[in-house]
């Protein structure tokens, strides 16, 4: 995914492992397509978090991910009103996101990035 805009928005979340299949099934063919319709999305992706390795200080280091969410979906983003928008408001409630879904989803962080030049 090319980045080509100025603000990303990250929702990163836990979910009930028992309602697991559920939550991608729901999150890839239903709220995603909708928040994709909000004028101001500029793409969508989504992203389940694996274990750390990588070289630091000419050694192999394991990075504790203890407490961070699973799974993170990234926005890219026209401008930050684009979340505070009617559109975003409603796109966020349809289909079955609201009430089969995120009951079942902990640990959620939000975060608004922007780009630095």
């Amino acid at each position: 995914m090319p980045i080509t805009g100025d603000y990303l928005f990250m929702a990163r979340m836990d979910v009930d492992p028992a309602h697991e299949a559920e939550f991608n099934e729901v999150y890839d063919t239903e709220h995603v397509p909708l928040l994709k319709t909000v004028p101001g999305v500029l793409s969508i992706a989504r992203f389940k978090r694996r274990e750390l390795k990588l070289m630091l200080g000419g050694k192999l280091q394991t990075v504790e991910l203890e407490g961070e969410p699973a799974y993170t979906a990234i926005y890219e983003l026209a401008s930050p009103e684009v979340l505070v928008s009617e559109a975003w408001g409603a796109a966020v409630e349809q289909g079955r996101w609201p009430g089969r879904i995120r009951p079942h989803t902990t640990n959620r962080r939000h975060v608004l990035l922007e780009r630095t030049r």
